[in-house]
């Protein structure tokens, strides 16, 4: 009895390791670049970094960017949200690749979220805040 627990406790933790390699290896996007038409110049800006391509971040940061910019705030506001739902289900994936760059990253997001969730939020902090994001991910190529 004894040596059948014990060969069902080391199958189940070669299952639950198993199981758990195949969940990690599926939670990261992939490293190619895509070869999809929208590829520009916003994506060959970041797709080289350590995190993996970062052009659907930066493509929506872009977007926010350019609502800022044309004094539509509360369009801005609504377009980040996509963006903070995508950076968070995207950490699991991105931040074991390069914690310190995710982190610049996550930080210069924050600034600009709070930004623009300002109880009265102001353009030109908006503005900053949205073309230090944009920094942070072009800082990100080849990193």
């Amino acid at each position: 009895m004894h040596v059948l627990k014990k060969a069902v406790r080391h199958l189940a933790i070669l299952s639950a390791i198993g199981l758990l390699s195949i969940a990690t290896g599926c939670s990261k996007p992939a490293d190619k670049p895509s070869t999809a038409s929208t590829s520009g110049p916003a994506t060959a800006q970041v797709s080289g970094s350590k995190l993996g391509d970062l052009s659907a971040f930066r493509t929506i940061a872009a977007d926010v960017a350019g609502l800022a910019e044309h004094n539509q705030l509360p369009a801005a506001k609504a377009r980040i949200k996509d963006l903070e739902s995508a950076w968070d289900s995207a950490e699991a994936g991105l931040k074991p690749r390069a914690a310190a760059d995710w982190h610049v990253l996550d930080k210069s997001l924050d600034h600009a979220l709070d930004a623009l969730r300002a109880s009265s939020p102001d353009l030109s902090d908006c503005q900053a805040a949205m073309t230090d994001l944009l920094k942070a991910f072009d800082s990100m190529k080849g990193a």
